[in-house]
């Protein structure tokens, strides 16, 4: 059984969240950690750039500047994600580490089923987006039709009564696989819109109607106010039941937390990475 440690870090501000991934990353890519199930939470809000993504020909930075929204690129590819009421998970993995699935979309399907076993204990009946091959004859997948990674589901994504709950992406360096992602506790779709680029104000409210179609969050379908705690303690039960009860508590070693405030520091908080496309 691998055994897998257990990170919950808390609420940090973007640079240092996405600082911590890829340091966790680099201990693990040097044989220093175990594989590792991280959580943490957004203050204040950002949003973060798709690795590929040109950011200022689709994100509006001046709303971000008004609004107190940081910007910062990730790791992983994907659209921007706008991180704010959430709770956000992070596994750091060998590509070929036993029981780990050897592609891309076969990994996003083993690790699903971990945040669906823990939205179930939530009592949310929750699906993952299948492949096209998969889709029943006349059913199409929503395509993206915007900058934004919560206008539709990307295969073996989370949905929950038809729209997108939870939005993930994936990167494979020196054999590691890190893949983090979203779990929406609150949607706001027209806060995502008003950072998006738009050509005019009807076409940011049009925006807005159709994030607003097309992705939930948790509180929206439990209809009760659900706190980062709760959401923690029973997605960690959910991937314990997937990854066979081989997780156990731990916390950064001194040479990742060194790693990440150099990389916060030098990197994340650089506009010659975040805006380097």
């Amino acid at each position: 059984m691998m055994q897998w440690r257990v990170l919950n870090t808390g609420i940090e501000n973007a640079a240092v969240n996405m600082a911590i991934d890829e340091a966790i990353l680099l201990e693990y890519a040097a044989g220093h950690v175990p594989p590792t199930l991280r959580f943490y939470g957004w203050q204040p809000a950002a949003v973060s750039l798709g690795y590929f993504q040109r950011g200022t020909e689709e994100i509006d930075l001046a709303a971000c500047r008004e609004q107190g929204i940081s910007v910062v690129r990730r790791l992983t590819g994907g659209r921007a994600v706008l991180h704010d009421a959430e709770l956000t998970y992070s596994l750091v993995v060998g590509e070929h580490e036993a029981g780990i699935p050897a592609t891309i979309t076969a990994s996003y399907c083993y690790f699903s089923q971990g945040l669906i076993a823990g939205l179930a204990r939530l009592g949310v009946a929750a699906q993952m987006n299948m492949p096209r091959s998969s889709y029943g004859q006349g059913e199409r997948r929503p395509p993206h039709t915007s900058a934004a990674c919560f206008d539709a589901p990307a295969h073996y994504e989370i949905t929950a009564a038809g729209r997108k709950l939870v939005g993930s992406a994936q990167v494979r360096k020196q054999g590691v696989i890190l893949q983090h992602g979203s779990l929406l506790l609150r949607f706001e779709p027209r806060t995502l819109a008003s950072i998006l680029q738009a050509p005019t104000p009807e076409k940011r409210e049009a925006l807005a109607g159709m994030l607003a179609a097309r992705a939930i969050g948790l509180e929206e379908l439990l209809n009760r106010k659900i706190g980062f705690p709760e959401i923690f303690a029973s997605m960690l039960q959910g991937f314990d039941e997937v990854l066979d009860g081989g997780l156990v508590q731990g916390r950064l070693t001194a040479a990742e937390q060194g790693t990440a405030k150099d990389l916060a520091a030098t990197k994340y908080s650089q506009d010659s990475w975040n805006f380097r496309r």
